[in-house]
């Protein structure tokens, strides 16, 4: 099959050699994408110790999929103040982490200087404390609250601290499916767009494929290679997690969930295609702690961190309210085989445990 002989040659795949990765055998998938990950890495597996902050669930959109904002099937509208979040990062910080990831909704009413008076309270206050923040989706959506560019928001988030950008809000860039699950918030394009000018300020980003829901193997596809393509040109993606979709408390109403087998499949097929985005993330608070073990067989190399509390999956039936033990962490990657190597947010390699 002239797709084995691409794949034994290490060659770039294109969309029509990637629709025929999923038709290949599980194990064979398995072999070439790990063949891949112990080139690049070897057996280590990368975690973080970090904290995740939701600070809002208030939302003006109503995307299809979404559990956690406030304007449907969660009753509980909530906004942190600033000294609540404050205190959040003080009492993690004891416990050592080393990233602060900050993602929430698009709530009219706290206003842009709100995120950025935190950004830059959070930076003054802990400064060896890396800050994770605002998704693709929340800068366009204060873009066009303020009738700024992308690059205003942009100038704004480097001025008060921000490191570097999560990959949320792309969910999956077919327009069509896009319509259906996330109507009205960024487009794919915009996406694309605002993560491409946040390289070219010389920062990094993660990017994301929320999938097991509606979309198709080809929209995948589509989505990885649309993400190579901008790779290619600025470099800026340090990596890719695809995120499970999550059933519960939604409207999409998708009856049954994705495989395991249909996961580690998209995992192998995404290390695979995308040759230029270094690591694979299995974020476990989507795939569960077990399935994202067993993905670091699958092309994976990349778990994300302990993040302490978790409020966007979890609404949706994940169970990552409470994060993992940093011990725990390193036991389970021992177990499997792997060698647990603590990094920072930006995979410098910061313990090899």
């Amino acid at each position: 099959m002239d797709i084995l002989k691409k794949l034994e040659n290490n060659e770039r795949l294109n969309y029509e050699d990637a629709i025929k990765l999923y038709d290949l055998d599980f194990f064979e998938l398995a072999y070439y994408a790990n063949r891949i990950r112990e080139d690049k890495h070897g057996k280590k597996t990368y975690f973080n110790i970090n904290r995740h902050i939701n600070p809002t669930n208030i939302c003006k959109d109503v995307c299809q999929f979404c559990a956690y904002s406030a304007s449907r099937k969660n009753p509980n509208p909530y906004t942190m103040s600033h000294e609540e979040i404050l205190d959040v990062v003080e009492n993690s910080s004891k416990n050592g982490i080393k990233e602060v990831h900050i993602v929430s909704a698009h709530n009219p009413d706290t206003g842009l200087q709100w995120y950025l008076d935190v950004f830059k309270k959070i930076k003054q206050k802990f400064p060896s404390i890396h800050v994770k923040a605002l998704t693709a989706a929340e800068i366009h959506f204060l873009a066009t609250q303020y009738n700024l560019s992308y690059e205003d928001i942009i100038n704004k988030m480097l001025e008060h601290g921000v490191d570097s950008m999560p990959g949320g809000g792309a969910e999956i860039f077919d327009e069509k499916v896009r319509k259906r699950v996330c109507g009205g918030k960024v487009t794919s394009q915009q996406w694309l767009d605002i993560h491409k000018l946040w390289h070219k300020n010389g920062k990094h980003s993660n990017a994301t494929m929320l999938f097991g829901h509606i979309e198709t193997r080809e929209h995948r596809v589509d989505h990885m290679l649309r993400l190579r393509d901008l790779q290619d040109e600025t470099g800026g993606f340090n990596a890719f997690i695809p995120l499970v979709f999550q059933t519960k408390n939604n409207y999409l109403k998708v009856k049954e969930a994705i495989t395991g087998q249909e996961i580690l499949k998209t995992y192998a097929i995404a290390r695979i295609l995308l040759d230029n985005i270094p690591n694979i993330k299995a974020y476990w608070a989507t795939s569960t702690v077990k399935l994202a073990l067993i993905a670091q067989e699958f092309g994976a190399n990349d778990l994300d961190g302990t993040i302490e509390k978790e409020s966007i999956q979890s609404a949706a039936g994940a169970q990552s309210a409470h994060g993992v033990q940093v011990q725990q962490f390193v036991d389970l990657i021992k177990n499997s085989g792997f060698t647990p190597v603590e990094r920072d947010s930006v995979y410098n390699e910061l313990k090899v445990w």
